[in-house]
């Protein structure tokens, strides 16, 4: 489950460029972690395979667990994985590697790119058939950014503008209807501005009002693009979103539009 803060970080989008040195930061950050992982579960699993019975023995099965998942990224083929087992087991056997790790860092980094690619592609076809369905659904609403919306409860509040601060609950799920973080669960609302968040949260709850719920149902093009969120949020990945508009500080019309300039001048006549 996600934190507030991490989830609230990961709503807001960058430009390209930020997006892009942050993408490469974190490629770089996530690939030392994995060279990491893999060097002390080469240092710590002995070569024999054992139902985990201490501590220390489930700690390092756990280690392995942790070591598959960031390992699943790579989408990796059985014929790929008896490489890795290969690299694996001739670190441990002290043999003479045929490939060092320090070298093929640009090569693992290009591969990674490459697979995370596939993999939103991947993503992306699932979800064609799940977005036809839901666009069909009972008083759906498709707008042409992709964004689907359907109400749940309409409400009777201030309709929040994108330059308005609200607040919201949430429930997060997966196509497959697997939740991935729930602010109702945490039991904490989360207010933000709402021109500040993906593109699919300012377009949708801007249709809402203040006591409506809905369901936003959100196209990877309008929520974190093909990046994803490693590891929480694959790339390509269409969310579900259904959400609860509990409050909106929008500012009374005669604070927020401007005045006329003619106004101006004939006010200073005076």
């Amino acid at each position: 489950m996600l934190s507030f803060y991490k989830f609230y970080l990961l709503a807001i989008p960058d430009s390209s460029e930020v997006f892009y040195k942050k993408f490469m930061i974190q490629e770089r950050y996530f690939m030392r972690k994995l060279i990491i992982c893999v060097f002390i579960f080469l240092l710590a699993v002995p070569a024999w395979a054992a139902q985990p019975q201490t501590e220390d023995q489930k700690a390092l099965y756990a280690l392995g667990a942790d070591l598959a998942k960031k390992l699943s990224i790579f989408n990796l083929s059985a014929d790929e994985f008896d490489f890795v087992k290969q690299g694996m087991s001739d670190v441990i056997a002290g043999k003479k590697l045929e490939a060092e790790p320090e070298a093929y860092q640009q090569s693992i980094g290009i591969l990674f790119q490459a697979r995370m690619a596939a993999a939103a592609q991947k993503q992306k076809e699932l979800a064609k058939p799940y977005l036809e369905n839901a666009a069909k659904e009972k008083d759906a609403q498709k707008m042409a950014s992709g964004l689907i919306y359907q109400p749940i409860k309409v409400g009777a509040g201030a309709q929040p503008k994108a330059s308005d601060v609200v607040k919201v609950h949430y429930t997060g799920t997966f196509i497959d209807g697997k939740e991935f973080d729930s602010s109702v669960k945490r039991g904490q609302p989360l207010d933000f501005q709402l021109n500040q968040v993906i593109p699919c949260w300012t377009e949708g709850l801007s249709k809402m009002k203040v006591g409506g719920k809905a369901k936003l149902i959100c196209p990877s093009d309008i929520a974190y693009g093909d990046q994803g969120r490693p590891p929480i949020v694959p790339g390509g990945a269409t969310l579900i979103f259904e959400m609860e508009l509990l409050d909106a500080n929008v500012a009374p019309a005669s604070a927020s539009t401007p005045k006329k300039p003619a106004a101006s001048k004939a006010k200073t006549k005076k």
